[in-house]
């Protein structure tokens, strides 16, 4: 792992889970300068469509259309995420190795149990790392995460609050459609629920999140804990 000070950290369980969920806060704040990763915790290697080489690749060509600053793959087993001590030790690892000041992860409620274990793992990892007398897996210092958010990859949950996209959607599009494997209907694939229209509904909770907030496209995010505010017209903490 090359140490990078990232700003984001985002985690998903599987290549493409950030993306979805929030590809286009990336593209965002990576446009602007900010140094944003990824790190997905499985290979996807269970997929129906798709192999190991070609998720890689994938992931490599949308980090770049992302213009993300490290891409990490923890491989833990498909279909095998949970609180295992030794799983929250390498998340915990990562958090220490990149210290960012915001980490996301998917929203628990969703569809694949994969990615509600992922957000748990996330969040048992948050709080270890920043115990000083946690060693993790290789005892690297602690860090403190200033904020933990979740974002959505499948359904359409009330959002704590959402990031405005509009500018950037067509970039979040694009990286996702680096993603043929998954969310392309090839010759050798099956029909998925990925391969059915999954980026048109994509984009129409985009546009849902934009109208509920007088935008065009938008991305929901849940809070880990209240957000904070000094006042409420003007200056904010």
């Amino acid at each position: 792992m090359e140490q990078v000070k990232l700003d984001i950290l985002a985690f998903g369980a599987h290549p493409d889970d950030a993306e979805i969920g929030m590809g286009g806060t990336i593209a965002l704040h990576t446009a602007k300068g900010f140094k944003v990763g990824i790190c997905d915790l499985t290979k996807a290697e269970l997929s129906s469509n798709g192999n190991i080489v070609m998720r890689a690749e994938e992931a490599s060509q949308a980090s770049d259309k992302l213009g993300l600053a490290v891409r990490e793959n923890l491989g833990f087993p498909d279909r095998g995420l949970a609180l295992d001590d030794l799983m929250i030790a390498k998340v915990v690892d990562v958090i220490r190795l990149y210290k960012p000041e915001l980490v996301f992860a998917p929203y628990f409620e969703d569809r694949h149990p994969d990615h509600g274990h992922c957000g748990r793992l996330v969040e048992e990892a948050v709080f270890s790392a920043k115990i000083r007398k946690y060693q993790g897996a290789q005892g690297l210092p602690s860090h403190k995460v200033k904020d933990l958010y979740y974002y959505f990859i499948n359904g359409f949950h009330k959002a704590d609050f959402v990031v405005d996209i509009t500018d950037v959607h067509k970039v979040k599009m694009d990286a996702l459609k680096s993603y043929r494997s998954q969310f392309t209907l090839l010759d050798d694939n099956v029909e998925t629920p990925l391969t059915n229209g999954y980026l048109e509904a994509v984009e129409s909770r985009d546009r849902l999140y934009g109208k509920e907030t007088e935008t065009l496209f938008a991305e929901g995010f849940k809070t880990s804990r209240p957000l904070k505010r000094k006042y409420l017209i003007g200056e904010s903490s």
